[in-house]
């Protein structure tokens, strides 16, 4: 009897080691955010081909599978990885070879810093981003006179923070071709006492763009991995590129299909009739890395540089209601033709008066159709009677760190009243369900988790205001993580795929230092990532 036991036993542990399953990677020791539907807490997954196989109990896995590589996160915190909803991905890596204006507390500083990269770089035409005017004493567009006498002889382009703005200097204007006597619709060349201050606005920068030295192949190659290793190190697997060019999304696939980039990349095609033209007839084009199905369309300007257009006058500027980028008699056409196609629209819409335009020409060409996602990008000022345009049809794009670096001077622009309704984050959710959740960057920070913080807190990084700004609307810590996971996934259409840990799902993954769902608020813009996973393999 005892031989036959000894028997058994041998043959039940031979048949369980020949059974073990060889996978690539097992991930132990953690506590894991699946962020599925039940927002369930795991302690182990196993990944194999580059997708969760079995999600498990730290102990359990180990004696069904024999992983390739083990990753013991002793204990640390797993998050689906972060998808940023609402950015700009080639235009983070091109600043990186420009003049850095952010975080400028004047147009001294500013002259400075050009002077700084010139000496360094003796560049024969100078560009730049970031330079608020609101962050400086004296809130108002800076002019070109210094520029012109310490640069007489280089064109020089800075962009205001928001892309909405540039100043130029004199030789930059004359080679555009720009006088006082140049007319542009849907934007503004600022003039004062007849003569040009070098600002323009909205579509009146539009004007530069035949100046502007194209990037070379190789400076495009080294932006967009430039861009990558910046996103990777923030805990970011995808990025939705709010508006690229079809040279520019090929040259992103082309790197993603040589292993040369392995960022996920949901692109917006940037519209013009060309794009929208071979776009719609090539259909929708999607790889592993890549997702080409909508239209990133401009409403209307922004509210710092009182571009937004707005039903009733600037509360800081009488009679000046902002513009409108594109007449509404051309975006409903131009609505009509996508919306008789499989791709998104995804509409760029600062003002209420924007939103109204857009919410109300979105709800008469899909009222037929249904699950159509077509997306507000930024929803940032609604007027109370249009909220209920929004629906299963029409979904929210928000950046929660616009709310935190507009709060100090928002009032100013929009007066108490008006207010009321924006970046009125909470009221979207409960009306539409879901919220995807983005930075702007590189308008903002890339990182992720100020994103997360300012969503729940409705802070700055100093506490400020104690209170929060609107707090009501502030979000909770699991609908601002769905919203920068699963949600935003859902506003890509690729929930199916990606956005949670779930067996079949990619395995794009996070790892981080502390608990973001439980430690101090004010603890969480220090939240340091560890480790970025993409396809079960460690990216950064």
């Amino acid at each position: 009897m005892k031989r036959i036991l000894l028997l058994i036993l041998v043959g039940f542990f031979l048949f369980a080691c020949k059974e073990k399953k060889e996978v690539d990677l097992l991930v132990m020791n953690a506590k894991i955010y699946t962020v599925d539907e039940n927002f369930s807490i795991r302690q182990s997954f196993v990944v194999n081909d580059g997708k969760i196989l079995e999600i498990g109990e730290f102990g359990k896995l180990e004696l069904r599978y024999t992983p390739e590589k083990t990753y013991d996160v002793d204990g640390k915190f797993v998050f689906p990885g972060f998808i940023d909803a609402h950015a700009h991905f080639y235009g983070l890596g091109l600043q990186q070879q420009k003049v850095d204006l952010t975080g400028t507390k004047s147009f001294a500083e500013v002259v400075e810093r050009i002077q700084t990269f010139q000496k360094k770089n003796n560049s024969n035409f100078i560009t730049g981003r970031g330079w608020d005017q609101n962050d400086w004493e004296k809130q108002e567009f800076p002019t070109n006179d210094t520029l012109n006498r310490l640069f007489p002889n280089t064109p020089i382009i800075i962009n205001r923070i928001d892309g909405h703005v540039l100043l130029a200097n004199k030789i930059a204007l004359q080679k555009a071709g720009i006088s006082t006597q140049t007319k542009i619709e849907g934007g503004e060349i600022i003039q004062e006492n007849g003569k040009l201050t070098g600002v323009l606005i909205d579509n009146a920068m539009t004007l530069m763009n035949k100046i502007i030295p194209n990037p070379t192949p190789k400076e495009k190659i080294s932006a967009l991995k430039a861009a990558e290793k910046i996103c990777l190190d923030y805990g970011l697997t995808t990025v939705d590129d709010a508006g690229l060019e079809r040279e520019t999304i090929e040259l992103i696939d082309s790197l993603q299909k040589a292993n040369e980039l392995n960022m996920r990349i949901y692109a917006m095609v940037a519209n013009s009739s060309k794009n929208v033209e071979y776009y719609l007839k090539k259909g929708i084009y999607k790889t592993p890395k890549l997702n080409v199905r909508s239209f990133k369309v401009y409403a209307d300007g922004a509210l710092g540089s009182r571009g937004a257009a707005l039903k009733k006058s600037y509360t800081d500027k009488d009679k000046h209601f902002g513009s409108l980028l594109i007449n509404p008699k051309k975006f409903k056409t131009l609505a009509g033709k996508i919306s008789k196609s499989d791709f998104q629209m995804n509409m760029h819409a600062i003002g209420d008066s924007a939103n109204a335009m857009v919410l109300r020409t979105y709800d008469s060409v899909l009222k037929k159709q249904n699950d159509r996602r077509w997306r507000i990008e930024h929803a940032q000022i609604i007027d109370e009677p249009d909220f209920k345009y929004f629906s299963n049809n029409i979904f929210p794009s928000v950046q929660p760190t616009h709310a935190t670096s507009d709060m100090y001077w928002a009032n100013l622009r929009l007066g108490k009243e008006r207010l009321k309704n924006a970046y009125a984050y909470k009221r979207l959710l409960k009306q539409t369900g879901k919220i995807a959740l983005g930075t702007d960057f590189p308008i903002e920070n890339v990182n992720p988790l100020l994103t997360f913080y300012a969503a729940i807190s409705r802070k700055d990084t100093s506490g400020y205001p104690e209170d929060g700004f609107q707090k009501s609307q502030a979000l909770s810590r699991e609908e601002a993580l769905r919203g920068m996971t699963i949600w935003a996934a859902y506003a890509n259409f690729e929930e199916k795929e990606k956005g949670s840990i779930e067996v079949g799902k990619y395995a794009d993954f996070v790892v981080l230092d502390r608990d973001i769902m439980t430690i101090p608020e004010k603890d969480i813009p220090n939240v340091k990532v560890l480790a970025t996973y993409i396809d079960g393999k460690k990216a950064n």
